[in-house]
């Protein structure tokens, strides 16, 4: 395996910002628009779905779980006492949402990740990266177990670490650092599975490992915006497809071995000497 000098910061910040504004471009190309249906019908049905089956029993379980906690038991009395609403009316459906939306929206990238993002590499292969080839293999396999792992990881730490959503500053930064694990651990994969080999894909973790988890933060910052909803899962497939194809590009390009050099005018011919002839 031939050894590659990692791009400078300035380089790196220099392709993060150049897939942003290439994927922005190729959002509003036509295929991409009918692409954002998919992951949003999912997200749409998947939270009716949710909240239909389980809004009840959610509620009824926090209900008999958080307000037995001595500490909120103490603030809800509290508050009771200076007359003001209840803990027990506004923070289990509040904590019921925080669960179940999430979960309809990690639902949304795992679509996108395992059929929008082949969408998205067959439009950027044709528009953008005719030239890197396709040197993947059990690319669905690959990317459908990935997306089993994350899935599972996302909504464990999730429902492991809401308690200490109690903490003001710690409700703001923990769904960023999930999301921000989502994104960048379901697509960073997704976007290399059909074209990168497994020695490829490790060198281009090794070399872009601080770009794939900037570009998992930039989603999961308009992930706080809800109209981004409705576009993030094709654009962040954007996103991660533009710089690992770009990357790619560039690692094959400086490692491919060099060319040997063209024979010089003053280089003595080469004669081959005849055989000695036989005689009758």
């Amino acid at each position: 395996m031939s050894r590659t000098t990692p791009p400078s910061t300035a380089g790196k910040f220099a392709a993060v910002s150049r897939a942003f504004g290439r994927a922005v471009v190729s959002q509003f190309h036509p295929r991409m628009l009918l692409a954002l249906l998919l992951p949003f019908a999912v997200v749409l049905v998947g939270s009716v779905v949710l909240i239909w089956a389980f809004w009840q029993p959610v509620t009824d379980w926090l209900s008999n779980t958080v307000f037995n906690w001595p500490a909120v038991a103490q603030v809800d009395q509290w508050l009771v006492t200076l007359g003001l609403i209840s803990l027990k009316i506004w923070l289990a459906p509040l904590l019921a949402a925080a669960l179940l939306l999430p979960a309809s929206g990690i639902l949304g990238v795992a679509i996108a990740a395992v059929f929008v993002m082949p969408l998205v590499l067959r439009h950027l292969k044709q528009s953008h990266y005719g030239d890197v080839a396709e040197k993947g293999r059990l690319a669905l396999i690959v990317s459908g177990w990935n997306a089993i792992w994350v899935l599972v990881v996302f909504a464990l730490g999730w429902l492991f670490t809401m308690p200490l959503w109690l903490l003001p500053p710690l409700a703001v930064i923990l769904p960023i650092l999930w999301w921000t694990f989502a994104f960048t651990r379901m697509l960073r994969l997704d976007a290399l599975a059909d074209f990168a080999t497994a020695d490829e894909r490790r060198q281009l973790l090794g070399l872009h490992m601080a770009e794939f988890w900037t570009l998992g933060l930039i989603c999961a910052l308009l992930s706080l915006l809800p109209p981004a909803w409705f576009f993030l899962p094709v654009f962040s497939s954007l996103l991660f497809a533009h710089f690992s194809l770009d990357a790619l590009r560039d690692l094959r390009a400086r490692t491919l071995p060099p060319a040997a050099p063209a024979p010089t005018p003053l280089d003595p011919p080469v004669v081959t000497p005849l055989p000695p002839a036989q005689l009758p």
